[in-house]
C-alpha cells in the first residue's frame, strides 16, 4: 500500500509535522480506513526524506522537545505527480479467505457444511453493509470520504452477488465424499472365504 505517497500529498500543502499529518490522513479518508499508526508515519516520513522526496528542520517549542517539521521537494512533487498518473492494480490479485473456504466446503461433499460457509459468509457481508451505510449518512457532506465508504459498499455488495451465485450454482458440483475403493479381486476372497 503506497502511503508513503499520500503523504507526499499531504506535504503538498505545505511543511508539516507528524502528528498533523496523522491528523490531516484521518481527516481525509475518514473512519472507514482506520487510524493511522504514528511510529509508521515516522518511519515513512524518515524514508521520505532520506530518499530526497522531502526536507526537514527542527521547530523549537517552549515546554515540548524541538519538533521535526517535513517540507516536500521538487523531487517530491516530481514522485507525486509520477504516481497519481499510473495504474492502481489490485495489490493482492483476486485471492482471498472466503475462496478457500467454499473450495473446501465444495470438496467434503457435504451440502450441509458448503450452505453454512455460504449463509455465514452472507450474514457477515449483510452485518458490512449496514455498518456501511451508516458511515454513508454519517459522512455524506464530505464528498472524498464518501467516496471511499461507497468503494467499500461496492465491493461488499459484489461479495453478496458472488454468494448468491455459489449459492445457484455450487450444489450441484458437489462431489461425493471419497469411498475406499475394494479391488476386484478382494471381494472375490471375501466370498470364497464366505462360501465355505
Amino acid at each position: 500500500m503506497p502511503l508513503h505517497h499520500v503523504v507526499l500529498s499531504l506535504l503538498a500543502d505545505g511543511p508539516s509535522h507528524g502528528y498533523e499529518l496523522k491528523g490531516a490522513f484521518e481527516d481525509a479518508v475518514g473512519p472507514q480506513w482506520g487510524q493511522l499508526n504514528i511510529g509508521h508515519l515516522y518511519q515513512l516520513l524518515d524514508r521520505l526524506s532520506r530518499d530526497g522526496l522531502a526536507t526537514t528542520h527542527r521547530e523549537s517549542q517552549t515546554v515540548k522537545p524541538d519538533r521535526v517539521v517535513y517540507e516536500l521537494t521538487d523531487d517530491g512533487y516530481a514522485e507525486l505527480s509520477r504516481w497519481l498518473g499510473t495504474p492502481a492494480p489490485r495489490a493482492g490479485g483476486y485471492r482471498d479467505e472466503f475462496f478457500l473456504k467454499v473450495v473446501a466446503a465444495v470438496r467434503t461433499g457435504d451440502r450441509g457444511v458448503l450452505d453454512e460457509v455460504l449463509s455465514t459468509q452472507r450474514r457477515h457481508l449483510m452485518t458490512e453493509t449496514h455498518h456501511l451505510a451508516a458511515l454513508e449518512r454519517e459522512h455524506r457532506d464530505d464528498p472524498v470520504v464518501s467516496l471511499l465508504i461507497k468503494n467499500a459498499r461496492l465491493h461488499v455488495e459484489a461479495d453478496l452477488k458472488l454468494v448468491e451465485s455459489a449459492e445457484d450454482s455450487l450444489p450441484a458440483t458437489l462431489r461425493k465424499p471419497a469411498t475406499r475403493h475394494t479391488p476386484a479381486s478382494v471381494t472375490t476372497t471375501a466370498k470364497a472365504r464366505a462360501a465355505r
